[in-house]
């Protein structure tokens, strides 16, 4: 047989194929309302939140917001904005594992954003892993713009944690040289500067915090510890107009057991050791207001441990932890 009456003989097969697949196409049913009404339901769940969606969760309570972002993070897990959102709401929960775990999806996808690292570091603080904590903080100062304070001052306080109170302060000066006024370094430096004795300096941070607009009770509770320490008492109860006069006669007088000529970690730690034993001291009729003085939480590097980071460093360097004081603001 002839190659071209093979090919005749075949054309005519292939065209019925051809054909039938045509028809079968032709008489493929259309969706029913119901099954169109599912798929455009799917499609519209699929959509990422619009922004008033987005600024009405961000004003509700956490575990709304957790939840809210845990849903967006389900409908795409690669978005960065998302990602970081989640981390944070998480973070504001308690559950730190949680964003360990986002975070090790999360940073090979986006190796070099600082934001997911600076969300980790938090976390690890929060969760008073200040080694680890620090690791993550360096990291994301590798990565941050040179304008971006907030990896070096989570840094600063990740190195006064560890005790490491110079280092620690020469992060939060480079922190405050790229953002000057930001509340939470100038008193988080104040009590770092305190810790080493430089009360004068820690003072003019310290004053410095409390003019800024965002400052709050804790910065002025802070002021007037450094002003105690220094034997001004006058000027310590009148830092803070609001305080209740049990709460500042409280403060004076375990502050005038306090100073004396060498000021360094050892009395600020006693101090709060004391205070602390006067808030959990038996209360008449009047119970006895919330103190918050000085404290420095940090951050500090050690590997992630089993669930490592990808790309984080592996050098863990040779710390001693301390209680921390109280009153430090996140970094």
């Amino acid at each position: 047989m002839s190659r071209a009456t093979t090919v005749k003989r075949v054309l005519p097969g292939l065209a019925l194929i051809a054909m039938a697949g045509c028809a079968t196409t032709d008489a493929a049913e259309p969706l029913s309302a119901e099954e169109e009404a599912y798929q455009q339901a799917i499609e519209l769940a699929l959509q990422p939140a619009s922004a008033e969606e987005i600024a009405q969760a961000e004003r509700s309570d956490p575990i709304t917001r957790a939840n809210f972002w845990s849903n967006e993070y389900q409908k795409n897990a690669a978005d960065l904005s998302t990602t970081v959102s989640f981390m944070r709401s998480l973070r504001q929960i308690g559950s730190h594992e949680r964003v360990i775990e986002v975070a090790s999806t999360a940073v090979p996808i986006h190796p070099h954003s600082y934001e997911l690292y600076l969300e980790l570091g938090r976390s690890y603080l929060a969760d008073n892993k200040p080694t680890e904590a620090a690791q993550a903080f360096v990291r994301s100062a590798d990565y941050a713009p040179e304008t971006e304070a907030a990896p070096l001052a989570g840094l600063g306080l990740a190195f006064d944690r560890l005790e490491n109170h110079v280092q620690a302060q020469e992060a939060y000066e480079i922190a405050l040289q790229r953002q000057p006024d930001r509340v939470s370094t100038l008193s988080n430096y104040g009590l770092s500067l305190a810790l080493t004795g430089q009360l004068q300096k820690a003072e003019a941070a310290l004053r410095k915090a409390v003019e800024q607009p965002g400052a709050d009770v804790r910065v002025r509770q802070n002021l007037a510890l450094i002003l105690g320490l220094q034997g001004r008492f006058d000027e310590m109860a009148a830092v803070d107009p609001t305080a209740p006069t049990r709460s500042v006669e409280a403060n004076q007088n375990v502050l005038r057991q306090m100073v004396m000529p060498t000021r360094n970690y050892d009395s600020l730690q006693s101090l709060d050791e004391v205070i602390s034993d006067l808030q959990s001291a038996p209360r008449p009729s009047e119970p006895m207001p919330d103190l918050n003085e000085a404290s420095v939480s940090s951050e500090a590097m050690s590997e992630p441990g089993a669930q490592e980071i990808a790309g984080a460093p592996n050098s863990e360097p040779t710390v001693t932890l301390r209680p921390k004081l109280r009153g430090a603001q996140d970094g």
